[in-house]
């Protein structure tokens, strides 16, 4: 597969358009994952990659925990810090599939969210649906 990229923007963000449609800013949603990230969590990722492919997003954010859930971790309490970020995804819900869903003009018919440390990852996944009346 091919692999498309696009220069980073402030928020080291990038995309991969692996055998998709062109016309879908992938750099948008890299950077509007990255928004909430900064946002919400009051820091953002130090990158993000968005790939999209057939019926799947995929963003892959690195770097990003806080300095608090990096002592956390350091001190061997990690199982707390995806907890919290678990409970604070599913609570974003909307706010996450909303940013695909106007970058892609499709519904988001499933999100799910994983969080790693050692390294500090994050990947938000999206599965596509149907497009959206008047779209595509």
């Amino acid at each position: 597969m091919a692999s498309r990229q696009e220069p980073p923007t402030d928020a080291a963000a990038s995309s991969d358009r692996s055998g998709t449609d062109a016309s879908v800013p992938l750099l948008e949603i890299s950077n509007g994952i990255v928004a909430l990230h900064k946002r919400y969590y009051g820091k953002g990722p130090e990158s993000a990659r968005t790939h999209y492919h057939g019926d799947l997003v995929v963003v892959v954010l690195r770097g990003g925990f806080t300095r608090i859930e990096q002592t956390l971790v350091e001190e061997g309490r990690g199982d707390v810090v995806l907890a919290q970020r678990r409970e604070l995804q599913a609570a974003m819900d909307d706010r996450y599939k909303e940013i695909v869903r106007e970058a892609t003009g499709r519904e988001v018919t499933a999100f799910m969210s994983a969080n790693h440390h050692d390294p500090d990852l994050q990947v938000e996944i999206f599965l596509l649906g149907t497009p959206l009346v008047g779209q595509g």
